[in-house]
């Protein structure tokens, strides 16, 4: 497609739900876009999205239209791209869909972002950089709040240090006004069940990065290891907790960008009352006694025998002390001393105490980069390659009022 144009027409694939729908909202009001398509297997719940985005993008020349899609379908998910200039994926789990999704965008010749949260498919979709150039096709994947945003964070902190050894991005789970959940209880903004009963995609996709073992960096290898090891963080600024390993993209793709000579993983700052309950849900998953979708079933309706296990276990588990959020965190030498370098989110607790718009309004600013052609180079990019950290970081402020980044430096302990 022709990069930079002001004609384009956005296929939002997955558009009727939480989080396509508000990186829909963002989108139908970026420059350059002539058509949405919401796009959604339930061609209700795509009218309904496409009725009311009407009335949003009025005024502003967007033709707003609905389109039934199923990704399992190859012929209807090719033909839906095919008439698309670029594609907005928040069809999730990713490990299940997303592989398949920008293939066929690669196949039809249609750009492509989306908001994958799953490091299997990230390794796999970064190997097909080489068919994504060769059709022409940019594609930007994991462009949400983590990662995406925490990605942009690493770089800022990164950028602070002449050499760089540990490398950590971090989201929040349960402490401050920006939690995911609350005690394993589901009961924040963010829900975990979908409207009819069935676990979001969201919590499946935790129930997977929690099981198993999960990408890390080690020594500056990639390699896998199992999730919730407990990381110790002594950070600029006096922040100081310990917070709990996830499966990620982060340590994936920037372990090749930035390349960590250390350590590097994606970290969920956490109770210990909520880690020790995720870890009796991880023992159950790997003894195969629980699936991902039964398991995030158990996240949001605790038993009382899993909260006695939990209870039981929770002493060796570590406070996040006064950790930030969200935030990404580096250490390694600056002017030939041993140095760390913090950037942290502020001003965004309204934002990111909604999973949706948390991750929908990030992926629509990544969107409009791609629309307008600064991401210039066709190819599969992370968003630390591909989305200007400088210009994203000023959009999401006038987007979000109030919203900051601070970066600091201090020397290692």
């Amino acid at each position: 497609m022709t990069e930079g144009t002001t004609d384009m027409k956005v296929l939002a694939l997955g558009g009727a739900g939480a989080m396509g729908r508000v990186a829909a909202r963002v989108t139908a009001r970026l420059p350059g876009v002539r058509e949405l398509v919401i796009a959604d297997r339930d061609p209700d719940a795509a009218r309904r999205t496409a009725a009311g985005l009407a009335a949003h993008a009025s005024g502003v020349g967007v033709t707003v239209r609905a389109r039934r899609v199923d990704v399992t379908d190859r012929a209807e998910l090719d033909a839906a791209l095919d008439g698309a200039d670029v594609v907005l994926n928040t069809v999730g789990p990713y490990y299940r869909f997303g592989l398949d999704v920008l293939r066929a965008a690669i196949r039809t010749g249609t750009d492509y972002l989306d908001i994958c949260d799953d490091w299997e498919p990230t390794v796999a979709m970064l190997e097909l950089d080489r068919e994504a150039r060769a059709a022409g096709v940019r594609a930007v994947i994991g462009m949400g709040a983590s990662p995406g945003v925490s990605n942009l964070l690493a770089v800022r902190a990164a950028a602070l240090l002449d050499t760089l050894t540990d490398l950590h991005t971090a989201w929040p789970v349960d402490v401050g006004p920006d939690s995911v959940t609350d005690s394993g209880a589901g009961s924040g903004d963010t829900p975990l069940l979908n409207r009819d009963g069935a676990p979001a995609a969201a919590a499946v996709h935790w129930m997977q990065q929690i099981s198993g073992t999960v990408a890390v960096v080690r020594g500056g290898r990639l390699t896998r290891r199992p999730p919730l090891e407990q990381v110790a963080l002594d950070l600029p600024g006096g922040h100081r907790g310990t917070a709990y390993t996830v499966g990620h993209p982060e340590p994936v793709t920037l372990h090749r960008t930035l390349r960590p000579g250390g350590d590097a993983a994606s970290l969920m700052v956490v109770r210990a009352g909520t880690a020790a309950y995720l870890d009796v849900l991880r023992r159950d998953l790997d003894a195969g006694r629980l699936s991902n979708e039964t398991a995030a079933l158990a996240l949001d309706r605790p038993s009382l025998r899993r909260m006695l296990r939990a209870g039981a276990r929770a002493a060796p588990f570590g406070s996040p002390g006064s950790l930030p959020g969200f935030f990404a965190a580096a250490t390694g030498t600056a002017d030939g001393r041993r140095a760390s370098a913090l950037a942290r989110l502020t001003g965004a607790d309204a934002l990111l105490a909604d999973m949706a718009e948390g991750t929908g309004v990030p992926a629509a600013l990544g969107l409009a980069q791609l629309l307008d052609g600064t991401v210039r180079t066709p190819g599969v990019h992370p968003p630390e390659t591909a989305v200007d950290a400088e210009r994203f970081f000023a959009d999401l402020a006038r987007h979000r009022p109030g919203v900051g980044v601070v970066v600091e430096q201090g020397a290692c302990a």
